[in-house]
């Protein structure tokens, strides 16, 4: 694909981040290589999610010596759905990327989604080979297959923490409590193209999952219906036809 596609694209990697002390230093280097061969303006943005670690202070360390980072600290705990809500605000670029701050997906893994960013308004990855417990991939299995069946969204691995989006559609979506979970099926209700990619897949640097079987199954469940609910009452419309007339003149004065 000729380099000149990717010429208006600019980019902002989100990395929510709770509790994640012992995977910050080498996460900043995992990013430090894709950043050096983005071929698009790339930057970085953290949101602390009220971690309770020392995260927030090597956050500060990372965005205070290198150039290309940011970040945003959250007053308290909200969740992973807030916290991408909270960076999806303040982002300024064309394009919008998500990744986990655990290694468990590789930033260099960047490189293949922007191939097909000019051709689609979301960009996921699927996890190839996933390096995780029995019970995190029969649980996400089951979770991913129950949300396919009610809601046909075609997804593969909407779980996967690899993501790029079209801004203006990023930040139209409707948000709520799990959102995180919906986000191409989302961006599908506006119309969006939706391209699939295996990626690879690692097993966790340090620290440990914040999800356990309860909220990787009864979460998903629950939000599936809700979706479904707000689907349905979706507002979607087209312009036909428009004629505005304009203001009128009386004695010179609008």
């Amino acid at each position: 694909m000729p380099e000149s596609t990717l010429e208006s694209v600019s980019l902002t990697v989100l990395v929510p981040v709770f509790n994640e002390e012992g995977c910050l230093q080498r996460f900043r280097e995992a990013m430090d290589a894709f950043l050096a061969q983005s071929p698009v303006p790339t930057q970085v943005l953290f949101v602390n999610d009220g971690s309770t670690d020392s995260s927030l202070d090597q956050i500060r360390e990372i965005c205070h010596g290198s150039a290309g980072y940011s970040f945003l600290s959250l007053d308290r705990n909200h969740g992973l759905s807030t916290a991408i809500k909270a960076g999806i605000d303040h982002c300024q670029t064309t394009h919008i990327g998500y990744i986990d701050s655990d290694l468990q997906t590789s930033p260099l893994d960047f490189m293949l989604l922007l191939e097909h960013v000019p051709h689609h308004e979301m960009v996921i990855g699927i996890r190839a080979r996933r390096k995780d417990t029995f019970i995190k991939k029969i649980s996400s299995k089951i979770a991913n297959g129950f949300r396919r069946y009610m809601i046909n969204d075609g997804i593969v691995d909407t779980g996967c923490p690899l993501k790029i989006m079209d801004a203006a559609y990023a930040k139209r979506v409707p948000f709520f409590d799990g959102m995180h979970r919906f986000l191409p099926a989302l961006l599908q209700l506006q119309g969006a193209s939706i391209k699939q990619l295996p990626v690879q897949h690692f097993e966790r640097f340090a620290g440990y999952s914040k999800y356990h079987l309860f909220n990787r199954l009864w979460g998903p469940l629950n939000d599936t219906f809700a979706f479904r609910w707000m689907r349905r009452r979706y507002i979607r419309y087209g312009i036909a036809e428009a004629y505005k007339n304009q203001p009128a003149v009386v004695d010179g004065r609008i």
